[in-house]
């Protein structure tokens, strides 16, 4: 058992944000347990010496070797264990488990599992707020916000979880009410080393659940295996009885289950096909989950989105300026693309480049045929991506992402789009996507009010 407090050697491998939730619940439920990590000196780790006094903690690469008399790990998502720190030990006799699979069997209350590569968090930010329109006592967190383990609470209704592929890696059978995976493209393979093993991470969340939620417009959402759930899908197309897509009647589009209409598109906070797929997903997790219809439909009315997911920050002689910060993979980049080229008569012009997550960007630009757009490079990958674009797409170098803002004003006329969906990871310049997404933001401001300076002048 997960929770068999007669273990004698339990060891937390990792003592980041996830890793000090599980050293709180032991606590709670006093329950023995040791703490690794590889890092000599863990951030904050005076903090968590002191509030946890009497706990052993093991730290550096010097003391790897203590994991092989553990009977139990609890693994944080940041942890690899297939990295070289750990070749040396063998794993095999030990149970491996996280803060994911111990809260799946605490908790009481009926779970709704979210994941893919790209909009977990929009689509489970919005499930909570029809949760919240509704009266539910639900917790929201997991990937996003609190870890799990904090929100367990007896009198909770409901928990709706975003989970990542590296949180669904230790999990099985996960008992949810409700589990969707939104979509899946090449992301992490650096950790997971093929698609396939990624897909089968990721299908994991389907595991027990009552009703399994895919896209059918992704083929690698369906389920691999799905013995004795319902299944359900999602989509933009029209979709058959007791599924969720788009009706058109006459020149008005609905969000719909089968023929049955939830909701007018024109009464969407938000913007984008992409956005319109979220909100279609959002009805057909929460209407399995039990919300009712008129609590889905006054959240989505006043939902307008998550910060650095195609945020719109200005319009500047009109050209729109939309923040993409968090397209950190390919297929963000492609769908944010996709989306605001339809917003347009004009060019997109999209800033790029960053820690690259792969060596070859090519599908990236394949998928973008029949689009008008630019391309500005910055950070690490911009030569990479150079060698990628198609020899028709005018591509420009920016040294930093002040002076790509500034190079793509110059680029622009009106009714032009520019797009920050970088397609790469942050940490080359920035500390984080949403760091990032702030500066962008910074130099569009400062942009706007040299532009209207120079208009008063």
């Amino acid at each position: 058992m997960v929770l068999d407090s007669q273990m004698k050697k339990r060891v937390v491998v990792g003592i980041g944000q996830t890793g000090q939730s599980c050293m709180r619940f032991f606590s709670r439920m006093n329950i023995p347990f040791s703490v690794f990590d590889t890092r000599e000196a863990p951030e904050n780790i005076d903090q968590v010496l002191r509030e946890n006094a009497n706990t052993e903690f093991l730290f550096g690469e010097s003391n790897v070797n203590s994991l092989c008399q553990a009977e139990q790990l609890i693994v944080s998502p940041g942890v690899d264990l297939t990295d070289p720190i750990f070749t040396d030990i063998d794993l095999s006799k030990q149970e491996l488990t996280n803060d994911i699979a111990i809260f799946s069997k605490m908790a009481l209350a009926p779970k709704v599992l979210i994941t893919g590569s790209n909009a977990k968090s929009t689509v489970t930010t919005l499930l909570g707020e029809m949760a919240n329109k509704a009266g539910l006592q639900a917790a929201v967190g997991g990937n996003l916000g609190k870890p799990v383990l904090d929100l367990l609470d007896d009198n909770c209704e409901a928990y709706i979880i975003e989970l990542s592929s590296f949180q669904l890696e230790y999990c099985s059978n996960l008992g949810a009410k409700v589990a969707a995976i939104l979509n899946i493209s090449n992301d992490h393979l650096d950790r997971h080393h093929s698609m396939d093993n990624y897909q089968r991470i990721k299908q994991r969340i389907y595991e027990g659940a009552e009703y399994i939620v895919f896209n059918r417009q992704d083929p690698l959402t369906q389920p691999l295996s799905c013995s004795a759930s319902t299944l359900k899908s999602f989509g933009l197309d029209q979709p058959e009885d007791g599924h969720y897509g788009l009706v058109n009647i006459g020149d008005k589009c609905f969000v719909s289950r089968g023929s049955d209409l939830l909701l007018s598109v024109e009464a969407l906070a938000v913007q984008g096909e992409h956005n319109l797929l979220n909100v279609v997903a959002a009805v057909a997790i929460g209407d399995l989950a039990g919300i009712p219809v008129a609590s889905m439909q006054a959240a989505i009315k006043i939902f307008k989105g998550l910060p650095h997911r195609c945020e719109e920050v200005a319009v500047v002689r009109g050209v729109t300026y939309f923040n993409d910060s968090k397209a950190t993979n390919v297929g963000a980049t492609v769908s944010a693309v996709n989306s605001v080229s339809k917003m347009t008569q004009g060019n997109v012009i999209i800033i790029m480049g960053g820690r690259a997550k792969q060596k070859n960007f090519s599908a990236l630009f394949d998928q973008l045929q029949g689009i008008r757009y630019k391309i500005i490079v910055i950070g690490e990958s911009a030569e990479l991506m150079k060698r990628c674009v198609p020899s028709d797409v005018v591509v420009m170098d920016a040294e930093t992402l002040p002076s790509a803002v500034k190079q793509a004003h110059d680029a622009c006329v009106a009714g032009d789009i520019v797009l920050l969906s970088p397609a790469c990871a942050s940490f080359d310049m920035f500390d984080s996507f949403e760091h990032r997404g702030d500066v962008f933001k910074r130099s569009v401001s400062d942009l706007t009010a040299s532009v209207n300076s120079e208009a008063n002048h």
